[in-house]
């Protein structure tokens, strides 16, 4: 399998959301490898003098409708949380912490979820706890891996790497030498597997 697909993402992007939903059905349909690379949005912002779309309200406005356009589109729930934006330190520490391990799409499945559908407040330790232990993790070793010096540094470097290649939100797709961003781009991103038959 030489065909291979980076996709970069923050749990606290709706669009990393979207494209997650999608991401892994085109990897499948074009025998890719899919690495996910758990990175932190909020120091790419700062390290690219980008910004959130919501920090400008008719930006903001129009893309929580182009949102519901992709997600018909993809047929998966979308609900805009009222608590965006929400500091996602800790969760992008635990999927560092559960990145290629076999609970790492159950973690992402989980946060996910409770961010873009279920609109929880996931700022709140007691709330991401019960999100974890309804999805069968235990919150406080999750918890003990989130304070992991290498989990930190793990998701520090990833965040690094993603700044040096050029990344400046959320998500970042890579193909070959290609960057694509958004959720809006994933048909250039097939486009660019094909290129690689």
């Amino acid at each position: 399998m030489n065909k291979k697909i980076e996709f970069y993402f923050d749990v606290g992007s709706p669009a990393s959301y979207l494209a997650w939903t999608q991401i892994r059905t085109i990897a499948e349909r074009h025998h890719a490898k899919l690495d996910m690379k758990p990175m932190l949005l909020g120091a790419v912002f700062q390290a690219t003098g980008n910004s959130s779309p919501a920090t400008v309200p008719a930006k903001g406005n129009y893309t929580r409708q182009d949102f519901q356009r992709f997600a018909r589109r993809y047929g998966v729930p979308l609900n805009h949380n009222p608590f965006f934006p929400i500091n996602t330190l800790q969760l992008m520490r635990g999927a560092a912490a559960y990145q290629n391990t076999e609970h790492f799409e159950r973690y992402l499945s989980a946060i996910f979820t409770a961010m873009w559908v279920d609109e929880l407040d996931m700022g709140k330790p007691e709330i991401v706890a019960e999100v974890l232990e309804r999805n069968g993790f235990n919150p406080n070793e999750v918890m003990g891996l989130i304070g992991d010096p290498a989990v930190k540094d793990r998701l520090r470097q990833t965040t690094e790497e993603a700044i040096t290649r050029g990344v400046f939100g959320a998500p970042s797709i890579i193909v070959g030498d290609e960057l694509f961003f958004g959720q809006d781009r994933l048909e250039f991103v097939e486009e660019a597997l094909k290129r690689q038959s």
